[in-house]
């Protein structure tokens, strides 16, 4: 059974591999991006299943990269979840409206994510 493909886009590298490792927990494969650009080039390189998705990066902010993601997916579902400091209504809001799946708030809860992690893998095994 093939794992599902998570990329990692957090611009801090140590809560990129902190996340990194709940993935693996998760059953799923990790890739990382630490800034927007990269999460671009390497989203349309090899599109992944999952993405988790900071808002606040320095170059291209995660509500941009989301909409170009949603933009850009040539057929194939990719789930993201927003993974962010940014807890406010608005914010929120934001991220569902550019098209996220999920909308989590740091400090993360680690079972949340992996919560959130287990019901798309199970999604991405069942349509393989």
């Amino acid at each position: 059974m093939a794992q599902a493909d998570v990329l990692v886009v957090e611009d801090d590298g140590e809560i990129n591999k902190l996340l990194g490792a709940y993935v693996k927990i998760s059953g799923c494969k990790y890739r990382s991006a630490l800034d927007g650009k990269s999460a671009l080039a390497q989203w349309r390189a090899q599109t992944p299943d999952v993405v988790i998705l900071d808002v606040m990066l320095p170059d291209v902010d995660g509500f941009e990269i989301c909409r170009r993601v949603r933009a850009e997916q040539n057929g194939h579902r990719v789930i993201v979840i927003m993974l962010t400091a940014l807890a406010d209504d608005a914010s929120r809001q934001k991220g569902m409206d550019c098209g996220a799946d999920e909308y989590l708030t740091k400090p993360f809860d680690p079972d949340r994510l992996i919560a959130a992690l287990g019901k798309y893998r199970k999604q991405f095994e069942e349509s393989q």
